[in-house]
C-alpha cells in the first residue's frame, strides 16, 4: 500500500474520467422508452406471449439486421476514444433496430452502482458480502434496477461473482468473496432485486480471478475442480433466472473463454438450460469472431467490431443462419420479457442518488464492517466535568476501547490521509460517481460536533506530527490500508493486483508509534480484500475493517465507532497470518494451475492458523450458544435433501446484538478426497438486548452427512456438531 502520491498523478487520472453532466430535463417516460422502446407494456406478458411476440419480430428483421443485433452499436475506434474520456457515462447500447422499435441491450456496468451519471455508490461487493445479508443486498439491487432503468438502461451488468482465490487479486473487491454458496446467495439476491426492473447479467464466466494478465493468462484446471468449486454458483445465478452472461478475458485450460464451446454451449446453453444471452468482455473478449459466434458468444460488446465478419462467415458457411437466428432469438425474448416489468411511479429523477438511497448506502455500510478486535485497555481520557462542576468517576477497570465513550472525551484525534480520500474503490468499470462523498474525517467531524468533541485531523505523513497529536488528544481514529492506487481495474500507473498483502512500511511504523503515543487508538482500515496485520495489529486494542464503504461510509464509520450502530459484518475471505500461507499468485503469469484448495479450506488442509478466519467478526458484546438441534429432514422431489437446523443465541448485554450463524459440512470437493469443512448455509439474526432467540439454518445437500457443525466463522473450534445420520 502506498503512501500518498503527488498530487499530479492523481489529477492526471481524473482528468481521465471526467464527470458526465446527467440530463435533468430528461423525464421517466422518456427514459423508459429509450430504455425499451415499442417494448414498453404496463401488462405483463406471458411465455406464450413473448415467444409470439418474438416470433413476430423475427419475421419482420431481414438476416442482416439479425445479425446487428449481435454487436455494440457504436464504431470501434470512436467509441473506444469516447470511453477513454468517461467509460459508460451513458447507456452502451447494442443492436437497436429503430424502424420496428427494437431498444436493443442498453448496458450500465457495476457492481458499486449505477456507472452512468450521477447516481449512488453503494459499498464495494467485498463489504456486501460482509453483510452475510441476501436481503439487504435484494434492497440494493432494487435501488440499483431503479436507478439503472430511470436513466435509460434495460441491462445491469455489474453482478460480479467471480471466486476469490488469491486476495491480492486486484478486483477482489467487486466480488463477494471466497466461498462458492456465499457468492451464490448474495448474487441470486442482487439478481432478483435488479430484475424488478431491468435486465441483469452475471459475470464473468469463467476462473477469472487475475488482473495484471487477465488478457493473456491460461487457466488450468481439472475439470473436477471447475464443477465443484468454481461454477456452481453461476450455476445458481442461472437457476434464479438470470437474464445474460457475460465471458471472461482468460483463457481455461488452452481455449479463450469468449470462444470456448465447452463452458458457453455445452455446459451453460445446454447442461444448464440457460435461455439467455451471452455477450464477450468489452472490446478484446473476443479474439476469433467466427469460433467466438460458432461457440455460443450472442452480443460483441461494446462495438461493432470482430462480429462485423460475420456477414461474410455467413455466406461462406462458416457461422449458420441457424447460430444467428438463435442468437437473435435469445437476445429479442429478454428485450420483450422484461418490457412488460417494472415499476413506473419510481422512475422518477430525484430517486438518483437520493434520500432513500443515500439512506440505504449508509445502513449497507454500516452492517458490512467487521470489528476485528476490540480489546480491554486502561482508557487515558480525561474525564469530563458535568454540569455541576463534578468529574465522572473514572473505570476501576479495563474496558474495550469501543464504542467511544464522548461523555469521558475532550478531543479525538483522525490519523491518515486516507481519512479525508474520496475513498470508494478503484477508478475501472465499476467506478461510480456520486454527486457527493462523506469521507472518514467529515463523518467523524460531524459526529463529534454532535457529541461536543474537539476533533482534530493530520494526514500522518510526518509520523513525529502525528503522534504530537496522538498524545495531546483523548483517543485516537488512525485510517490505513488501500486505495484506487493500489488495486483494482488495471490502468496506467494505478491499480492492478497487489504485490503484498501488507500496509506500507510507512504505515505499519505510523500505526505502531501511535499506538505508543496514546493506547486509546483504533485502527480503520479501508481495501477490497484481506491484509495481513500480523505485526502490528497486537499493538492496538481495536480494528475495524471498513472496506470501500460507499458514499456514505464516513457517516457509518462514525455510527459504528460511537456506538449509533452495532458491528454485524463478518469476514467473507481469510486473513491470513502471512503473505507465505496462500495459493501461488503472480502478477503476470501467461499460465497458472489452479488447485481445489484456497481460502479456508487451504488453511484446514495446510494445517494453518489464519489471522482471522472466513466468517469472523465481532460484536461489542458477545453472544453465547446453546442447544443445537435438528429440526427436521426432508427429501426432494428434485433429489436430495434439506436439512433444518437451530441454534439458541443469547445476549447477556444491554444493547442488541447480531450473529452469523454458519453451517458447515466435512466433504471432499473436485480434485480434493480429503473430507474438508465447506460452508452450506447460514443465517444472520438480531437478538434483542438480554434475550435469546432460536435461529434456524436451513441446508440443501445431495445426500445426507453424517454432521452438520454450526459456527461462528471457519474455525472448527467454535463449531457446535449436530448428528445428521448414524452410520
Amino acid at each position: 500500500m502506498t503512501k500518498k502520491p503527488n498530487m499530479s498523478l492523481r489529477a492526471r487520472l481524473l482528468r481521465s474520467t471526467p464527470q458526465a453532466k446527467q440530463d435533468k430535463t430528461r423525464s421517466p417516460k422518456d427514459a423508459a422508452e429509450a430504455a425499451f422502446g415499442s417494448f414498453l407494456t404496463a401488462t405483463p406478458r406471458s411465455n406464450s406471449e413473448v415467444e409470439a411476440e418474438v416470433d413476430r419480430l423475427l419475421r419482420l428483421l431481414s438476416m442482416q439486421e439479425r445479425m446487428h443485433l449481435m454487436s455494440g452499436d457504436g464504431p470501434f475506434i470512436r467509441g473506444t476514444r469516447d470511453m477513454s474520456k468517461r467509460y459508460n457515462g451513458v447507456p452502451v447500447v447494442a443492436g437497436a433496430v429503430k424502424r420496428l422499435g427494437i431498444p436493443g441491450l442498453r448496458f450500465t456496468d457495476g457492481p458499486r452502482g449505477v456507472v452512468m451519471y450521477h447516481s449512488t455508490a453503494f459499498p464495494s461487493p467485498m463489504a456486501r458480502g460482509a453483510s452475510f445479508d441476501p436481503t439487504l443486498e435484494r434492497r440494493i439491487g432494487d435501488a440499483i434496477g431503479v436507478e439503472a432503468r430511470t436513466q435509460g438502461a434495460n441491462l445491469f451488468a455489474g453482478v460480479c461473482i467471480n471466486l476469490l482465490r488469491h486476495p491480492a487479486w486486484g478486483r477482489a473487491q467487486e466480488t463477494y468473496g471466497e466461498d462458492s454458496y456465499l457468492l451464490g446467495e448474495m448474487g441470486v439476491a442482487l439478481i432478483e432485486g435488479t430484475q424488478r426492473h431491468v435486465m441483469a447479467c452475471v459475470k464473468h464466466f469463467a476462473v477469472n480471478s487475475m488482473e495484471n494478465s487477465r488478457l493473456w493468462l491460461d487457466v488450468h484446471i481439472d475439470e473436477r475442480d471447475l464443477t465443484d468449486l468454481y461454477l456452481p454458483h453461476f450455476k445458481r445465478c442461472v437457476d434464479a433466472g438470470v437474464a445474460g452472461v457475460m465471458t471472461a478475458y482468460n483463457s481455461v485450460n488452452g481455449s479463450p473463454c469468449g470462444q470456448h464451446k465447452k463452458l458457453i454451449t455445452q455446459t451453460l446453453k445446454q447442461e444448464w438450460g440457460f435461455d439467455g444471452f451471452v455477450i464477450s468482455d468489452f472490446t478484446w473478449g473476443i479474439r476469433n469472431p467466427a469460433a467466438a459466434a460458432n461457440s455460443g458468444i450472442d452480443v460483441e460488446m461494446p462495438f461493432r467490431w470482430r462480429f462485423r465478419a460475420l456477414p461474410r462467415l455467413l455466406r461462406s458457411g462458416i457461422v449458420s443462419a441457424e447460430r444467428i437466428n438463435d442468437a437473435a432469438r435469445r437476445v429479442l425474448q429478454k428485450q420483450v420479457k422484461f418490457g412488460a416489468v417494472g415499476e413506473p411511479e419510481r422512475y422518477l429523477p430525484e430517486v438518483v442518488a437520493g434520500s432513500e438511497h443515500r439512506e440505504l448506502a449508509r445502513q449497507a455500510a454500516q452492517q458490512s464492517m467487521v470489528l476485528l478486535r476490540n480489546e480491554p485497555t486502561q482508557m487515558p481520557w480525561q474525564e469530563r466535568p458535568s454540569s455541576a462542576g463534578q468529574e465522572i468517576a473514572r473505570a476501576s477497570a479495563p474496558e474495550p476501547l469501543l464504542p467511544l465513550n464522548p461523555s469521558r472525551m475532550n478531543s479525538l484525534a483522525v490519523i491518515g490521509w486516507l481519512a479525508s480520500e474520496q475513498n470508494i474503490g478503484d477508478l475501472g468499470s465499476s467506478q461510480v460517481h456520486p454527486p457527493s462523498v462523506v469521507t472518514l474525517l467529515h463523518g467523524l467531524t460531524a459526529a463529534g460536533s454532535e457529541h461536543g468533541l474537539d476533533v482534530r485531523y493530520h494526514d500522518g505523513v510526518d509520523q513525529s506530527g502525528a503522534v504530537a497529536l496522538a498524545r495531546g488528544c483523548d483517543a485516537v481514529v488512525l485510517v490505513a490500508g488501500s486505495s484506487y492506487r493500489d488495486e483494482g481495474e488495471w490502468i496506467i500507473r494505478a491499480g492492478g493486483d497487489r504485490s503484498t498483502l501488507r500496509l506500507s512500511q510507512h504505515d505499519e511504523q505510523l500505526i505502531e508509534a501511535v499506538a505508543i503515543a496514546n493506547p486509546a487508538t483504533a485502527v480503520v482500515l479501508m481495501g477490497g480484500s484481506a491484509f495481513v496485520t500480523d505485526t502490528w495489529h497486537d499493538h492496538v486494542p481495536a480494528l475495524l475493517m471498513a472496506w470501500y464503504p460507499g458514499m456514505e461510509g464516513g457517516h457509518a464509520v462514525a455510527d459504528l465507532l460511537f456506538g449509533v450502530s452495532s458491528p454485524t459484518g463478518r469476514l467473507p475471505c481469510t486473513w491470513p497470518s502471512s503473505n507465505n500461507t496462500l495459493p501461488p499468485f503472480r502478477r503476470f503469469a501467461r499460465s497458472i494451475e489452479y488447485g481445489p484448495l484456497h481460502g479456508y479450506r487451504f488453511m484446514e488442509a495446510s494445517n494453518q492458523v489464519p489471522a482471522f478466519p472466513f466468517g469472523y467478526g465481532l460484536g461489542f458484546h458477545p453472544l453465547s450458544w446453546s442447544d443445537p438441534v435438528l429440526e427436521s429432514v426432508t427429501e426432494r422431489t428434485a433429489g436430495g435433501f434439506t436439512v433444518q437446523l437451530a441454534v439458541t443465541v443469547t445476549n447477556n448485554a444491554t444493547r442488541p446484538g447480531s450473529e452469523v450463524v454458519q453451517a458447515y459440512v466435512a466433504q471432499p470437493l473436485g480434485s480434493s478426497e480429503d473430507p474438508l469443512l465447506t460452508l452450506v448455509g447460514f443465517t444472520k439474526a438480531q437478538v434483542d438486548a438480554e434475550s435469546s432467540t432460536k435461529v434456524s439454518v436451513s441446508v440443501q445437500v445431495d445426500e445426507l452427512p453424517e454432521i452438520i457443525c454450526l459456527g461462528a466463522n471457519a474455525d472448527p473450534s467454535s463449531h457446535l456438531p449436530i448428528t445428521i445420520r448414524t452410520v
